[in-house]
């Protein structure tokens, strides 16, 4: 008779760990809360239009990289793929003036250079890092922790100029990276994208990501891209419970036996893989006594971990739109609780057909929010959340046609969405939609994808290692599995 391996969440790190439990000879089966499975790669439709609420690009599109192999492996991606075609990573407008990082490196260095002559010192500096950073590629093979010395030497051999990167970038976050530079542009461009306390060598690397082509983005978005998975997941022979929330995990004897919905149904299994965000896990599925110490202290230190969310808008025009693809620009500060901001983004979906009706386009705004904007949301009721929402909806749309003229009377709200969102679809830890921001001199949070003191239980999701997000979930899945064949004394490579 299979094991039954029973999986708690059905976003892309349950999915994955579903495909790869099937795929080792499991039964699988899968315990999601919401109506539909994904988690936050999902996509809702407003007044004929699709709000896309996930991939700004895709890590593991170069069919190369052993990345690009799981999302084959579970249905994401395959060869016949196509993607956006986008030319840039984005746009900071700045005093009047604008930049861009574009795809092409030598356009980018170019046109930098040019707008800040007085940086070009700096600018060839990052360029060159850029460069080097194309090579790093996530080590998805198996565990970092089931990694032989030969696995280290390979990866080493691969990823040969990333020290490079992490000797000149690791030790400083963007605001003391902005700071190299001279002009107000170059320093906007640099700070904007991530939040300011993130690693400097964070965004070398995601730049480089799409550079080297191995961050491409799929076209009909990450709607598709999930029920892409979940039809993968079906076919193979798996369970899909959706509408099904936990309530806890069975233990007994120090050992995961299975889980209790919210119905009160129990459902036993040999194993257990959660692959929820962790703060539900212990803080609501297991006794708190399972709680791992750096994630305890990581929970009560929100300034030196914090999240990255954001408040959100979605729009659709019939304008002919002058900014492409993503730009972050200045604006006219907004209140958002005890914060102001003067900074916010705008992204366009016109490279996306499916997305609106012809002749129309989907402008989607973000100001970036963290722990502490999130608890703001947290404590209005629910007639003053549902009133600041309308308030800087209207204001986002004013700020919009203030950098756009074009804009002005052809803008239409779709939909708006906050921090507390994220928290209430997807249990989201201060509604971040990535693991907590990498920051220098901060300890990273090490899981080995297990529980101490706990037997059959495995842990999934994004929140295992830094920085999250879809690469880091899809992998985890893969892990929890290979950490169950381990276990069994089986082969590993699946």
């Amino acid at each position: 008779m299979k094991k039954k391996i029973v999986i708690i969440g059905g976003g892309i790190g349950g999915l994955s760990a579903g495909i790869y439990a099937l795929k080792a000879g499991y039964e699988a089966e899968i315990y999601e809360k919401n109506h539909i499975a994904g988690g936050e790669c999902i996509g809702w439709n407003r007044k004929d239009c699709h709000i896309d609420n996930c991939i700004h690009w895709l890590t593991g599109t170069n069919k190369n990289t052993s990345l690009w192999q799981i999302w084959n492996t579970i249905g994401a991606i395959d060869e016949n793929t196509r993607y956006a075609d986008t030319v840039k990573f984005y746009t900071c407008r700045h005093g009047g003036k604008e930049a861009t990082l574009w795809k092409d490196l030598n356009r980018t260095e170019k046109e930098l250079i040019e707008a800040a002559p007085e940086d070009e010192a700096e600018i060839r500096k990052f360029i060159q890092h850029v460069r080097y950073a194309e090579a790093c590629v996530m080590p998805v093979e198996k565990p970092m922790d089931m990694m032989k010395i030969g696995d280290y030497i390979k990866m080493g051999k691969s990823m040969a100029n990333m020290p490079k990167v992490m000797k000149e970038y690791g030790k400083i976050d963007l605001n003391q990276l902005a700071e190299r530079f001279r002009s107000p542009l170059m320093k906007a461009l640099l700070r904007d994208y991530m939040p300011a306390e993130y690693t400097a060598y964070s965004l070398v690397v995601s730049y480089a990501t799409m550079t080297s082509g191995n961050g491409e983005v799929p076209l009909g978005g990450s709607l598709a891209m999930t029920n892409r998975i979940i039809e993968r997941f079906r076919n193979m022979g798996g369970k899909l419970f959706t509408n099904a929330p936990v309530r806890n995990i069975i233990v007994e004897n120090s050992t995961a036996k299975g889980i209790e919905l919210e119905s009160g149904e129990k459902v036993y299994a040999d194993e257990i893989i959660s692959a929820v965000d962790t703060s539900l896990l212990f803080g609501r599925f297991l006794d708190k006594k399972y709680t791992p110490k750096d994630w305890a202290a990581a929970y009560e230190r929100s300034a030196d971990y914090p999240v990255i969310t954001g408040f959100q808008t979605a729009f659709v025009t019939d304008a002919e739109f002058s900014g492409q693809d993503t730009v972050f620009f200045d604006c006219e500060p907004v209140r958002i609780g005890s914060r102001s901001f003067d900074m916010m983004s705008v992204k366009n979906y016109s490279y996306d057909k499916c997305f609106a009706p012809e002749g129309k386009t989907v402008l989607q705004t973000n100001i970036a929010q963290s722990d502490v904007d999130y608890l703001y949301w947290k404590s209005l009721s629910k007639e003053e959340y549902k009133a600041k929402k309308q308030e800087l909806a209207a204001e986002m749309s004013a700020r919009l046609v203030t950098e756009f003229p074009e804009l002005e009377g052809r803008l239409e709200l779709l939909d708006c969405w906050t921090p507390v969102t994220y928290e209430r679809y997807c249990g989201a830890y201060h509604g971040g939609y990535m693991a907590f921001v990498t920051k220098p001199g901060v300890n990273k949070i090490d899981c080995k994808g297990t529980v101490k003191g706990l037997k059959n239980l495995y842990i999934a999701g994004q929140w295992i290692m830094s920085p999250g997000g879809l690469p880091v979930a899809a992998a985890s899945g893969k892990f929890a599995v290979q950490r169950i064949l381990k276990k069994e004394k089986r082969s590993v490579d699946i």
